[in-house]
């Protein structure tokens, strides 16, 4: 994913590295737009809906215009890897909202100079939005939309998807367009059975496909499916009710003519009495597309490893929104759904793109008679599965987290929030809910500015990992660990406290060569959380800052949660570790691979091990021959805790961990780690007490092993080698004992805020 910051703008020569020969970047754009066609047909039908019966054919020909036409000028103007665009659900149900308010005045009436007048002041509407987007890039507002707190925007897509519901239910009942829901609109006898397991026979069609063939085009084989039933059905049993089909659409695209149909008796007055709607509507859909918009170009950009400019887009979405308006459409925004389905096509770029734009544009005038056949009820059960793809998954992981025991402060107040804007939403629209969720936000917002997710910063000079090295690579990690710096993080990691942390990850100096976040301390981390952090690390990276977590693995709750969110889902991670100290050891392997210093498959003789100092040749040969070699293999376990102390280990090649506790590696507590040349175990050799925890083999590694009973025998045979070696085992002791506490000392980071 781009930074929150001033991204560099793409550029052509940028755009060439995401280019596929003219025919595959055809296909692949034909292909994509195929796979998305059950939604366009649906969001149009969705978008006139309340104008009545006889509307459905205007709502196609609107939503083709804006894939079309609107999707044309987006792909030529915008400068991005995969610039598709076209109507949305978000945007189609705050048009077909207006529409409702529209049809409630007495002068607006079911004929053409009435449909016409709705037509016309909804396309205001459009113009609206198109002018906010314009003027949102020319003050470089582009970047801001994607800090819209994500439990407002949670809240708002799972009001939408509610609403979505609602408006198919007359449809997928059988019952005429418009029929209220509430109070004794409908009756039982009204109902069409037929058509409502038709409608939803064709959903759970389309559910199917996606849950068993995931990269499938769910929502085009369900319209297929329930099209194939409809017709068979129907010539089944001619009399089966089973609801109304599109009817003739108009035979060629309209032309820009808002200002003619402006001019139609009475337009001007009806536009005035809705002025507000009007201008609500089209804030709202500006505010809506911007962010939609902007996370989507986000996720895309994640898949190409490309950066968007989000000002330069939301210019020329604002300028396509302008003429789609004009001619009639629905509001265009980036369509992520529609790009991900071209991408799997073989499509790369802009050329793609407009293959697409142009297949809708085909598809409408050559394809019209077939599309007039489409079954309403069909098209409600294919929309109901949009509906149900809209309903947020970050609200279902934050109840997971809240079922599992996460109670936090944070946590429930994210609910409440979504809460407000979903029901608000529902209840009293668009603007009222998402104005509502924006003031509360800011309202907690504000409440946690004094809160610092940062709880200490320093660098790994104050805190080195705990494995041992060499006494040359030691030598180079002493200076060489100010390098590397260290935020602890405590408390929530959601949209009240993810900037502050980018702020001071931003303030770090050039000289700094890993990052390490400490996760441990963090309860809870929400979508922005988890999108702060995929930005952070492509930001740093592109500094030559390597970010490291610590506190996450892949079966770790924050490792589950990352990626629930679509962020860090590349595996195997060498960027995530279960603590602190593994992830600190991370950052000192890399500065010693850099310096040439890394010696992960050297074998170090066994006369170069810590026991063998100060003995003569005689010496070394005796104890020679009183060891034992053993050769493990990643992971394998040495000893356990409580295990008899059977003797000592000289590790003469990888590495092995001195740990504590049981299952993944996030619930261990590592004590030290051992590199090749050093020896473990003598400790519960010389108490007799036994394992005071266990030893794992980090890499594959070869141990030589003494007894107690060979050491006995040595006592023996050469009472001055025994003391040698007790000597040796007690200077090894005495120097693990001095590093450990000589190093504990705290070091802040230079211009970065520490909180103790």
């Amino acid at each position: 994913m781009s930074d929150r910051h001033s991204a560099p703008r793409c550029t052509p020569q940028g755009q060439d590295r995401h280019r596929a020969p003219w025919g595959t970047e055809v296909l692949a754009g034909c292909s994509g737009a195929l796979v998305m066609v059950a939604v366009v047909l649906t969001l149009g039908v969705l978008g006139f809906s309340p104008l009545g019966a006889g509307t459905a054919s205007l709502g196609l020909q609107a939503s083709f215009v804006s894939v079309a036409i609107g999707g044309l000028v987006f792909a030529g103007l915008a400068r991005q890897a995969m610039p598709v665009a076209g109507p949305s659900s978000a945007t189609a149900l705050i048009c077909a909202g207006l529409m409702a308010q529209l049809s409630n005045d007495p002068a607006l009436t079911s004929s053409p100079a009435g449909i016409a007048m709705a037509m016309a002041t909804m396309s205001l509407a459009v113009v609206v939005m198109g002018l906010l987007l314009v003027g949102m890039a020319f003050l470089r507002l582009g970047r801001l939309a994607q800090f819209v707190p994500q439990p407002v925007l949670a809240g708002f897509m799972n009001g939408v998807a509610v609403l979505i519901v609602l408006a198919q239910a007359p449809t997928l009942m059988g019952l005429a367009e418009g029929t209220p829901l509430g109070g004794h609109g409908v009756e039982l006898s009204m109902v069409q059975p037929a058509a409502l397991a038709l409608g939803l026979g064709t959903a759970l069609c389309a559910a199917l496909v996606a849950w068993r063939w995931p990269n499938a085009p769910a929502q085009l084989i369900g319209l297929g499916a329930g099209v194939a039933a409809y017709f068979g059905l129907h010539a089944a049993w001619p009399e089966l009710a089973l609801g109304a089909r599109i009817g003739p659409l108009p035979q060629t695209l309209p032309w820009p003519d808002l200002s003619q149909r402006l001019l139609v008796d009475g337009s001007a007055a009806f536009v005035w009495r809705h002025g507000w709607a009007v201008l609500s509507a089209g804030v709202v859909m500006a505010l809506v597309a911007a962010l939609e918009s902007v996370l989507n170009a986000l996720a895309i950009d994640q898949v190409l490893d490309e950066q968007h400019d989000a000002d330069r887009m939301l210019l020329s979405l604002g300028t396509a929104n302008l003429l789609s308006a004009l001619m009639g459409g629905l509001p265009v925004v980036l369509m992520r759904a529609r790009a991900m389905a071209t991408l799997r096509s073989g499509g790369k770029g802009r050329r793609a793109a407009l293959a697409g734009a142009l297949a809708y544009m085909l598809m409408y005038l050559l394809l019209g008679p077939l599309l007039a056949c489409l079954p309403k009820v069909v098209l409600a059960g294919i929309m109901i599965t949009v509906a149900f793809a809209l309903a947020d998954r970050w609200t279902h992981q934050l109840l997971s987290q809240w079922r599992q025991g996460e109670r936090s402060t944070e946590a429930w107040q994210s609910l409440a929030v979504v809460a407000i804007v979903a029901v608000l939403t529902v209840w009293k629209g668009f603007a009222v809910g998402v104005i509502s969720g924006i003031v509360v936000a800011v309202v907690l917002f504000v409440s946690h500015l004094n809160r610092s997710l940062i709880r200490s910063s320093h660098t790994a000079v104050a805190e080195p990992s705990r494995r041992a090295y060499s006494i040359q690579q030691e030598s180079y990690l002493k200076e060489a660990r100010a390098r590397v710096a260290v935020f602890e993080l405590e408390g929530s990691l959601f949209f009240g406290t993810a900037e502050r942390l980018s702020s001071q990850a931003d303030a770090l100096d050039g000289r700094t060569r890993c990052l390490v976040l400490d996760l441990r301390g963090v309860g809870m981390i929400d979508a922005s959380g988890a999108m702060l952090l995929q930005q952070l690390s492509s930001r740093l990276a592109r500094r030559g800052i390597a970010l490291l977590l610590a506190g996450v693995t892949p079966e770790h709750p924050h490792g589950r949660c990352l990626r629930a969110f679509g962020c860090f889902r590349e595996s195997p991670r060498d960027d995530w570790h279960p603590d602190l100290d593994r992830a600190v050891e991370a950052a000192e392997r890399l500065l010693l691979r850099e310096a040439d210093l890394a010696t992960d498959d050297a074998k170090v003789e066994l006369a170069e091990t810590t026991l063998f100092h100060g003995l003569d040749a005689r010496q070394a040969e005796l104890l020679r021959g009183h060891l034992q070699r053993i050769r493990l293999a990643p992971g394998q376990i040495l000893f356990r805790e409580g295990d008899a102390g059977d003797g000592l280990f000289l590790l003469t090649r990888g590495a092995v961990s001195i740990v504590a506790g049981t299952g993944a590696a996030y619930l261990q507590q590592r004590y030290a780690s051992f590199s090749a040349g050093l020896m473990l175990g003598e400790m519960a050799m010389l108490d007799g007490r036994g394992r005071s925890a266990a030893a794992t083999a980090d890499t594959e590694s070869e141990l030589y092993h003494l007894t107690p009973q060979a050491l006995e025998a040595i006592a023996t045979q050469d009472p001055d080698l025994a003391a040698r070696l007790y000597r040796n085992m007690a200077l090894h002791l005495a120097d693990r004992l001095r590093r450990a506490t000589s190093l504990r000392s705290t070091v802040p980071l230079a211009g970065a805020a520490v909180s103790r």
